[in-house]
C-alpha cells in the first residue's frame, strides 16, 4: 500500500502460465538485486533486510485475440528486465472509494518481497496474497516488506483480470465467466514452477485473501484445478455462504440468494446483452467483434460482472454446496471478520450520501431485506443500544449476514482440517472514508488489511498499541503459513476452533487478544433459529 491511488482499506470492500527459474547469480554477478530465470534476468531492489521484484510476468497479455481465453505463457526477454517497479493494473476505473484507473490489458504481473536470508538452499514459506474488491486494485498496492520481515516468509502479491475482464461470460464462448480465476491459478503455478529460486518453499504455499480475494480463496478450495497449488488458506471477511437480502448491500438492491456467486447461464445472458449493446449482436462474429472493443467501452459493464460464476470449467459447482457436503480441500484455514463489518457499505450507501438510516426507516429496511421475520429481529436491536439507528442496521448485519456465514464455514472447514477462527476488533483503527459522527466506523470491513500490509502512510495513523497489535498479527499470519498453527513465543495462546468453537479476538492492548464467545457476541443462537 506503499502507492495510494487507491483507498488502502478498501480495496477489498463490495464486495499463470510457468516461466521457471534456472536459479540465481554466483559470483560473476554477485549483485543481491539480480536474480536469473529460464524466462531472463530480473533485476530488483536488495535492502539489508529484503529483495523485492515487481511486476514480473507470470502470463502473456490477454488483450487483442487472448482477450477472454485462458491466460498463455509469458514471453520470455533477453538482457536485464527491470522488476524494481510494479506492472500495469488490470483495466479499471476510479470508484466512489477508490481513485485507480487503468486501461491497458496488458497487466498479468506479480511481486515478490523476500527476506534477505531467503535462498534456494533455505528457502521460507510463501504466502500468495489475492486482493479484494474485484473491479478495482492491484497487487502492487500492498507493501509486504513488514509482513516479508516481521514473519520471515516470502510473500507474492499478484494482479488478475477483473469485472467484465475477468468474469465475462457469452454463449459459445471456452471458459466463460472464469478468467480471473484462471489467472490466480497461473500466479499459483508460477509460484510453484518458480518461488525457490528467489527463496520462497513451493511445498508451502499459504493463499490468502480478503473479501472478494477471499471468496477467490473459497473458490479454490472447491475449484478441482487448483488441488495442490496451496496447502493453507487464510480467508478474511469473504464467505461461501453469505446471502443477500434486499437492500443490504446498496439500497433497492433485490434479494441474493449468495453473495459472490452466479450461475454461468445467468452471466452468459448478460454477456449476450451487452454484446449486443456494444455492437457486436451477431452471433456468428460476436466474439471476434467483442474482442476488439476498446477496454473503455467495456469499463461501464465492470460490476456486473463482479460475481464468480460457477457451472464453469473451473468452478463446476456452486463453493456452498461443494462445502456443505464435504468435498472441499482439506487444508488448515483461518477464518475471521472484522468486529464491524457492515459500517463500511452502511456509510457508503447511506451516511456518506446524506441519507442516515432514521427510526422511521430503520423498521422499514429490516422488514424489505427478512419479510415476516422482521418482528422477531427489531427487538434483537433496540434503537436505544445504538449510538444511531445507522449503527444498529449495521450491528445487524454483521451479526446476520457476515458472521453467521463465517461462523458456519469455520464449522465446516474445521470438520477436516485444523482450523483456527478470529474476529477483528479494533474499534479504533484508522479510517479512510469521510464517515460522519453519526456512524462511527468500529472495526469495518476491510480494517484488518493494513495491519498486515503496514507502510508509511498508516504508520503515521497508529498508536504504539496498535503497531503491536499489526505486529502479531503478522506473527500470528506467518506462524500458521509455517505450521499450520498460528501460535508462536510470546503471542498471546490461540486455541483452535475445535470442538470448542474457541474464537480469538484481534484487538489493542495486551489484554484485548484472546479467547472471546464469537456466538453470543453476534447472536448467533437467535439467528440460527430463525432458519
Amino acid at each position: 500500500m506503499s502507492t495510494r491511488r487507491v483507498s488502502p482499506i478498501l480495496l477489498s470492500a463490495l464486495l499463470l502460465m510457468a516461466v521457471g527459474c534456472a536459479g540465481p547469480l554466483g559470483p560473476a554477478g554477485d549483485d543481491g538485486g539480480l536474480l536469473r530465470t529460464s524466462a531472463g534476468t530480473l533485476r530488483g531492489v536488495a535492502t539489508p533486510e529484503h529483495r523485492t521484484f515487481s511486476g514480473i510476468p507470470y502470463a502473456a497479455a490477454p488483450s487483442g485475440p487472448l482477450r477472454w481465453r485462458s491466460p498463455q505463457p509469458a514471453q520470455s526477454w533477453t538482457g536485464v528486465r527491470d522488476a524494481t517497479k510494479p506492472g500495469n493494473a488490470c483495466p479499471q476505473e476510479s470508484t466512489e472509494y477508490a481513485q485507480s484507473d487503468s486501461s491497458t490489458e496488458d497487466c498479468l504481473f506479480l511481486n515478490v518481497t523476500a527476506p534477505r536470508s531467503a535462498t534456494p538452499r533455505a528457502p521460507k514459506p510463501t504466502m500468495v496474497w489475492v486482493h479484494g474488491d474485484g473491479v478495482v486494485g492491484a497487487g502492487s498496492y500492498f507493501d509486504a516488506r513488514q509482513l516479508s520481515g516481521t514473519g520471515d516468509v516470502v510473500v507474492v502479491t499478484i494482479n488478475y483480470r477483473l469485472g467484465v475482464f475477468g468474469g465475462f461470460a457469452h454463449p459459445g464462448l471456452a471458459d466463460s465467466g472464469s478468467f480471473g480465476l484462471q489467472d490466480q491459478q497461473a500466479a499459483l503455478r508460477w509460484v510453484r514452477d518458480n518461488i525457490r529460486q528467489f527463496g520462497g518453499d513451493p511445498g508451502n504455499v499459504t493463499l490468502f485473501g480478503e473479501s472478494y480475494g477471499a471468496l477467490a480463496t473459497s473458490a479454490h478450495l472447491t475449484a478441482p484445478g487448483s488441488k495442490g497449488l496451496f496447502h493453507r488458506a487464510i480467508v478474511q471477511s469473504g464467505f461461501a455462504l453469505m446471502d443477500l437480502p434486499a437492500g443490504t448491500m446498496t439500497p433497492d438492491l433485490p434479494a441474493i440468494e449468495w453473495y459472490g456467486w452466479r450461475s454461468l447461464a445467468d452471466a452468459a445472458g448478460d454477456g449476450a446483452r451487452i454484446a449486443a449493446e456494444v455492437g457486436c449482436a451477431d452471433p456468428a462474429r460476436a466474439l471476434d467483434c467483442l474482442r476488439a472493443v476498446p477496454v473503455a467501452k467495456l469499463l461501464p459493464h465492470m460490476r456486473l460482472f463482479q460475481p464468480f460464476a460457477f457451472g464453469t470449467t473451473v468452478l463446476p459447482e456452486l463453493p456452498a454446496k461443494v462445502l456443505r457436503e464435504g468435498r472441499a480441500q482439506s487444508v488448515p484455514v483461518i477464518t475471521g471478520t472484522t468486529r464491524d463489518e457492515h459500517t463500511t457499505f452502511v456509510g457508503l450507501f447511506h451516511d456518506m450520501l446524506g441519507k442516515p438510516v432514521t427510526p422511521q426507516r430503520f423498521p422499514q429496511l429490516v422488514a424489505e431485506a427478512y419479510g415476516d421475520r422482521a418482528s422477531k429481529i427489531i427487538p434483537n436491536y433496540p434503537l436505544s443500544d445504538y449510538v444511531s439507528p445507522s449503527v444498529a442496521w449495521s450491528a445487524l448485519l454483521t451479526d446476520g449476514m457476515w458472521a453467521r456465514a463465517n461462523f458456519e464455514q469455520a464449522r465446516l472447514f474445521a470438520g477436516k482440517a485444523p482450523t483456527y477462527l478470529y474476529s477483528f476488533a479494533d474499534r479504533g483503527a484508522p479510517m479512510y472514508l469521510p464517515l460522519p459522527p453519526s456512524l462511527p466506523p468500529g472495526a469495518y470491513h476491510a480494517a484488518d488489511v493494513p495491519y498486515l500490509f503496514r507502510d508509511a502512510d498508516f504508520e503515521g495513523r497508529i498508536r504504539p498499541e496498535q503497531r503491536t497489535l499489526s505486529s502479531d498479527m503478522m506473527r500470528y499470519w506467518a506462524n500458521f503459513a509455517r505450521s499450520a498453527d498460528p501460535n508462536g513465543p510470546s503471542l498471546p495462546k490461540w486455541e483452535p476452533f475445535g470442538a470448542g468453537e474457541a474464537a480469538q479476538q484481534l484487538a489493542p492492548g495486551e489484554r484485548n487478544i484472546g479467547r472471546i464467545d464469537y456466538a453470543a457476541q453476534h447472536k448467533l443462537a437467535f439467528w440460527n433459529s430463525l432458519r
